[in-house]
């Protein structure tokens, strides 16, 4: 059989490689049945779903035709840098690194950074739209975690908080 659209095809592999990860990934934990569910269940279920989705997406991409044959194209490097930089940014400002002596800067800050940051990976900036959705994210994220959840996140850093 021959690969009629790479895309289709390697996504599918990708969705399947994920998939098979997360549910074996699960096996580790207690599964537990459907009527009395242990931690692992969800992911094992969801972990199955993703690999037969991939799975028909490869056959898919096998079977059906499609025009020009989607090649895959280059790799968006820029906006990959961007994003992984960008979580990068969030986990140190969120929790600090005390080994280094840089201290935990709050959820809120974190969120903006993260926003500002991964925003610079797209192909057009606005640092007006950007500072509208980091302060949206932000609020919500209080909103959910700390007062809906009651996590025990730093919201501000220190010197601020006192």
């Amino acid at each position: 059989m021959k690969i009629k659209s790479q895309k289709d095809f390697f996504s599918g592999v990708m969705f399947t490689t994920v998939g098979v990860a997360f549910a074996w990934g699960a096996t580790t934990y207690n599964v537990g049945t459907g009527a009395r569910m242990g931690p692992g269940y969800f992911p094992l279920m969801l972990g199955i779903v993703l690999a037969v989705l991939g799975a028909l997406i490869m056959f898919n991409a096998m079977a059906i035709e499609t025009e020009g044959g989607d090649p895959i194209g280059s790799w968006a490097w820029r906006p990959l840098a961007y994003v992984l930089g960008a979580n990068l940014a969030f986990g140190v400002l969120l929790g600090g690194l005390p080994s280094i002596k840089v201290p935990a800067m709050g959820l809120i800050i974190a969120i903006y950074a993260l926003t500002i940051i991964s925003s610079l990976g797209g192909e057009r900036f606005k640092l007006r739209d950007v500072l509208i959705l980091a302060t949206i994210l932000s609020a919500g994220s209080y909103v959910a975690f700390i007062l809906a959840l009651k996590l025990q996140i730093q919201v501000w850093p220190t010197f601020i908080t006192g």
